[in-house]
């Protein structure tokens, strides 16, 4: 097969830009990643010669022999199969799936052939060994991926060589396996509710969104689903209990029989792990993840966990004990028989009456374009960044200029014209744009009519930084749960030399709009937003010009989620809630009484969502250290044993939410989901230095959010996370802030 004439049909191939999403199917990926391996499996074997004589020679090796054609040969592969993982996620279908499987066997195999090639490991030993020729950040890149390679097995040998090769193929398919169940199960399972009392409590955009999930399916009455959209106000607002039941035990016990049982899987997937981590000489899986993590030891961790524990479990068991008073008042069984699938409806109530906060009731102040807008005036007022929308600028308020954007290979992204798109979202020749809401094709290639294109400039030069695709509705059946940020484009240099700007994909699951009524968001989708936001904000913001330390490349794990949960805060400051809080129909801004019931109920129930947490944080943990084939329990049993003290509620019988943790099982959180409390130490006390000074002190606010961006946000993974937090707050972090946030003490 001739590659060169086969490239332009094969966009996979290109390596480079952004994709043509439109263009990639299964019979693309089929063709394209078998063709792509056979590249760059023939450009390893010619760099490999070449370092095997460099290193023969008299001469020292430098970096851009030895790094930089590795990077471009690897960002190749991380391009091109990204995508299909990309699509994978949110454009799942049967045929895709199967593509996605029957090439991911091949592409685990290169990627071992790389972490595992001696002549490239002798290669930057001789580069570090050269230390006095590299900077900081060369030294960081190179000493993390000899790590890497250690990790990835590149010092065994022969049998145990390939039985390790031969786990890691096994485990990807295994994550993709698992991932998939759970996906299956979850749109897998629906419940119909024909009656008018069925909607008992429920709110009225919950029905309308019941009654379309219904009439697409070809039912009557109003379709009730596991996607969070419809699960999450369920469980908060139906008076039905037997429906609320019914549901939870659906919700817990998802991919946990039949074909879609993931139970086994989870054996399969720890006893490897446990094997690999023998073979590379550690005594179990969490101590090969920590080895790249912040945190020093299993016991480290442990440690702050049962800080969290002790602090929040008198605090959870107080709060239960106020769900069970509320049930009582209101003459309840729950008040004697207080179960799982009762804790969400009992805790809005009494959050209701506590602060008569109406989570429901906020949605029309939180439109979408509201809230995207009053989250880019925060990151103007904070970063002195100018967010657009590429689909929407006009010329009247954007010089045409503002929007250069280089792509990987530098030639200028396609990018209309702004005079060139009328009011009536029609070009100047009367071509109509394609898409329900106006997609011009020539600004960047999408995979779904419900996806948004954003370039991010330099407010004072208007310099372009980065661009970002945002993604954020719900789409049951073809686009997992959750929320995420994940890399199209990284900062760097293209072969050619030019360079290239970060792209982030953003993507949400929120209410999607209904009828004429836009997407109205609760305010835990508000918060989910700002927390992805802060991770693309590292990946665009970076400063960093080695693409191995670039954005959140080369960021211990444990310390990632630091400017995700920093933006979080945000969603609580008085100028940027009022800056994005108005009534969609009227206008009118949210009333004050609603944002002091807001900051009043921010610490509601924080016992029991750190005490949640902790629990998850422990089980992962103690799975991935403690539990072995041989150790006499299942993985659900060891959960189990830890729950009476990590948790106020004992999980169900039929509780299987192990087969629906996809973080640690499809993820990337194994022996690493103690992260989010680990960073939210640093993300707390990041915050704290901004309500040290006063957040109504603009000039310092400014001054300190620049300092920021100049920080964690700049200087990505090109120094220890430890230092680059030293730099902008002038200390190590400390946890008295991430205790005060959260509630579990008394100031």
């Amino acid at each position: 097969m001739n590659s060169s004439a086969t490239l332009p049909a094969l966009p996979l191939l290109a390596g480079a830009g952004l994709p043509e999403f439109q263009d990639i199917n299964p019979d693309q990926v089929n063709q394209g990643i078998p063709l792509l391996l056979e590249q760059l499996n023939a450009e390893l074997t010619a760099l490999e010669g070449r370092l095997d004589q460099l290193l023969s020679g008299d001469s020292a090796l430098v970096w851009d022999e030895v790094m930089q054609p590795l990077h471009l040969l690897g960002e190749r592969l991380r391009w091109s199969w990204g995508v299909v993982s990309h699509l994978n996620g949110v454009c799942n279908t049967p045929e895709l799936r199967q593509a996605h499987q029957s090439q991911q066997a091949a592409v685990v195999a290169f990627g071992n052939r790389v972490g595992q090639s001696r002549i490239i490991y002798r290669a930057l030993e001789q580069l570090q060994a050269g230390d006095q020729n590299l900077d900081t950040t060369q030294r960081r890149i190179v000493a993390a991926e000899l790590r890497d390679m250690q990790l990835r097995g590149v010092g065994l040998e022969g049998a145990e060589q390939q039985e390790f090769n031969a786990a890691t193929a096994t485990l990807a398919q295994l994550a993709s396996q698992y991932g998939n169940n759970v996906l299956d199960a979850t749109n897998g399972w629906s419940l119909n509710l024909s009656e008018a009392a069925d909607l008992a409590g429920l709110p009225a955009s919950l029905c309308q969104l019941l009654a379309d999930a219904a009439q697409q399916a070809g039912e009557t009455g109003w379709r009730m689903g596991l996607d969070m959209p419809r699960l999450v106000p369920f469980l908060k607002y139906s008076q039905r209990r037997d429906l609320r039941e019914q549901v939870y035990r659906a919700q817990v016990s998802r991919a946990a029989s039949g074909d879609l049982n993931n139970l086994p899987l989870i054996e399969q997937i720890l006893s490897l792990r446990l094997r690999q981590a023998q073979l590379l000489g550690y005594a179990n899986w969490a101590e090969v993840s920590l080895a790249a993590k912040m945190a020093d030891s299993v016991a480290e961790v442990e440690q702050l966990l049962e800080e969290l524990r002790a602090a929040a479990y008198p605090v959870a068991q107080a709060e239960l004990a106020q769900l069970r008073a509320c049930a009582q008042r209101h003459g309840c069984p729950e008040a004697e028989d207080f179960k799982p699938w009762d804790f969400s409806y009992w805790s809005e109530l009494l959050r209701q009456e506590s602060f008569e906060l109406d989570s429901e009731a906020l949605r029309p102040y939180f439109p979408l374009q509201q809230v995207l807008q009053g989250l880019f005036q925060l990151c103007q007022r904070l970063f002195d960044i100018r967010i657009v929308d590429a689909d929407q600028v006009h010329g009247d308020n954007l010089a045409a200029n503002d929007l250069t954007v280089e792509n990987i290979d530098g030639s200028d992204l396609a990018v209309s014209n702004p005079n060139s798109i009328n009011q009536t979202g029609e070009n100047q020749t009367g071509e109509e744009l394609a898409g329900d809401n106006k997609i011009c094709k020539n600004l960047a290639p999408r995979w779904h009519a419900d996806v948004r294109f954003f370039h991010v400039l330099d407010a004072a030069s208007k310099l372009p930084l980065a661009s970002f695709y945002l993604d954020p509705f719900s789409r049951p059946g073809s686009k997992r749960g959750g929320a995420w940020m994940d890399e199209c484009l990284g900062r760097g240099i293209s072969g050619s030399g030019a360079p290239v700007l970060p792209v982030a994909y953003l993507i949400c699951n929120q209410s999607p709009p209904l009828g004429d009524t836009p997407s109205l968001m609760t305010f835990d989708e508000v918060e989910t937003l700002f927390h992805e936001f802060g991770h693309g904000l590292q990946h665009m913001l970076t400063t960093v010009d080695r693409p191995q330390a670039a954005g959140i490349n080369q960021v211990e794990w444990d310390a990632v989620e630091l400017p995700s949960q920093f933006m979080e805060n945000w969603c609580y400051d008085r100028a940027t809630l009022f800056g994005m809080a108005r009534h969609w129909q009227s206008g009118a801004p949210l009333p004050e009484e609603e944002y002091q019931k807001l900051l009043a109920a921010r610490t509601f129930m924080g016992g029991s969502a750190t005490l949640r947490q902790v629990h998850l944080a422990l089980t992962d943990l103690r799975l991935h250290s403690s539990w072995s084939p041989t150790s006499g329990e299942t993985p659900d049993q060891l959960r189990r044993k830890l729950a009476p003290s990590t948790t106020i509620l004992e999980p169900i019988k039929e509780d299987a939410f192990l087969c629906a943790f996809s973080h640690i099982f499809a993820g990337g959180y194994a022996a690493g989901y103690y992260s989010y409390k680990w960073a939210e130490v640093l993300s707390a006390d990041a915050f704290s230095a901004f309500e040290e000074v006063g957040l109504d002190q603009e000039d310092e606010i400014v001054a300190i959010g620049r300092r920021f961006r100049a920080t964690v946000l700049s200087l990505g993974g090109s120094r220890s996370p430890a230092e680059v937090y030293e730099q902008f707050r002038g200390r190590p972090a400390n946890s008295e802030a991430l205790i005060r946030h959260s509630g579990l003490v008394t100031v």
